[in-house]
């Protein structure tokens, strides 16, 4: 597996203080770097084309859902062996990248999520509280414990973005790709990782995001 092949996908909106060094540090590595804009109203385009990200780029915010299933589709067409998505604020360590590299050749997995949940201490305890509880009963639709569902962090294998059907437009897209994994029949792993929480605020709206995912949800017990 060459670097090359590995494509870094980050749904991107108002992060134009930290896209740079991300997709700078990501790019002279060796892996090609997405960034899709979702519709950002400060420089995050511009700085992410300023360190070499190939750029997708949204008129109008759109949600966080549809920018990952864009870039998935964008490194299909490019011929991509995988795929490694993360967010744009600077909350994922860019060392734990080795991390699901080395757990995809080991496992064969087709799916390697980003477990925070380890280490929680320096997790907002609400945040906390919404992982916890949207993972059990995740866990509960696929009858497999997974411990950190919600995490944007993750590596999906070439087979696994071919098989799965995403449909999601907003934040739902975590939970949606687990499922799908699973109605796949496709493989499953985990890697602990750190998550680095600072001053940054939040862009899930507590209510509307709740119920986006209780509707998703709702809909997922008749399909399984």
């Amino acid at each position: 597996m060459n670097k090359t092949d590995i494509f870094i996908v980050i749904p991107a909106y108002n992060e134009s203080k930290t896209i740079g060094p991300i997709v700078n540090q990501l790019c002279q590595r060796g892996f090609r770097v997405i960034v899709v804009d979702d519709g950002s109203k400060d420089k995050t385009m511009v700085e992410a084309n300023k360190y070499g990200a190939e750029l997708i780029v949204h008129a109008k915010n759109t949600g966080k859902g549809l920018c990952i299933r864009e870039g998935l589709e964008y490194a299909l067409e490019n011929n991509c062996e995988a795929v490694i998505t993360m967010d744009g604020d600077g909350q994922h360590s860019l060392k734990d990248v080795d991390k699901f590299i080395e757990e995809y050749k080991k496992s064969g997995a087709d799916l390697v999520l980003g477990n925070r949940l380890h280490d929680p201490k320096k997790m907002p305890f609400i945040r906390w509280c919404a992982n916890v509880c949207m993972s059990f009963i995740v866990s509960m639709i696929i009858t497999k414990n997974i411990n950190d569902t919600q995490c944007g962090y993750r590596m999906i294998s070439r087979k696994g973005i071919e098989k799965m059907k995403l449909n999601t437009v907003k934040y739902e897209i975590e939970s949606e790709m687990i499922t799908e994994a699973s109605r796949r029949g496709l493989k499953m792993s985990s890697v602990n990782i750190e998550s680095i929480y600072e001053n940054e605020i939040s862009q899930i709206n507590p209510f509307l995001d709740t119920m986006r995912f209780v509707r998703f949800i709702i809909s997922e017990y008749p399909r399984k």
